[in-house]
């Protein structure tokens, strides 16, 4: 029981660094939480104006969740369930960070690099979804809702029963934190990518 636990919790403690608060409050641009949807991923840091600083929070975010897998991997072996642990641990980090008063993203980035490191090919097929529906809609929400929905049946077909399931998991807090989003693209007023709001 400790092991799991202590797993994680590093993850945890790995995804709760918020890399775009951090980035911008060192760039000295506007206040994060109170522009657009108020959040802290690299979608709104992209509407301070700050291309290269959404970039990074993107990477680092990603990052984040790769190394929590990576991490446990090393120390534990490819075939051990605890690597899920740590990627439980890195999405609800970033998600529900201690210190922002468990208010933090929407996760997209963590869940994204945590992908990568439990399954590359799946990892791969969500950026693909992301990006071919990002194209053709300008929304980045409706990116990774649509992104997000196939990743379980994906690692499913991959031979990943049980990244599946923690995927599925992790897939309906993802879906619940955009319910606003979900609520704007029904009503047609949600903000498109690149645009401030």
């Amino acid at each position: 029981m400790f092991v799991p636990l202590a797993t994680f919790l590093l993850g945890y403690f790995l995804g709760a660094i918020p890399f775009g608060l951090l980035l911008t409050r060192a760039a000295r641009t506007e206040d994060l939480r109170s522009i657009g949807s108020g959040n802290i991923g690299a979608t709104n840091v992209l509407r301070t104006g700050r291309k290269d600083l959404a970039a990074l929070t993107l990477l680092l975010d990603a990052l984040k969740g790769t190394a929590a897998v990576l991490i446990a991997r090393s120390f534990f072996g490819p075939d051990s369930t605890l690597p899920l642990f740590a990627a439980a641990g890195a999405f609800l980090g970033h998600v529900y960070p201690v210190w922002l008063k468990f208010a933090g993203g929407k996760g997209v980035a963590t869940y994204l690099g945590c992908l990568i490191g439990l399954a590359w090919p799946a990892g791969l097929a969500f950026a693909l979804v992301w990006l071919a529906v990002a194209a053709l809609t300008r929304y980045s929400s409706a990116a990774a809702l649509a992104a997000s929905a196939l990743t379980p049946a994906i690692l499913w077909l991959l031979g990943e029963p049980a990244a599946a399931l923690l995927y599925l998991t992790l897939t309906l807090i993802l879906w619940y934190k955009h319910k606003g989003n979900i609520a704007r693209l029904r009503a047609g007023q949600e903000t498109q990518i690149g645009n401030k709001g």
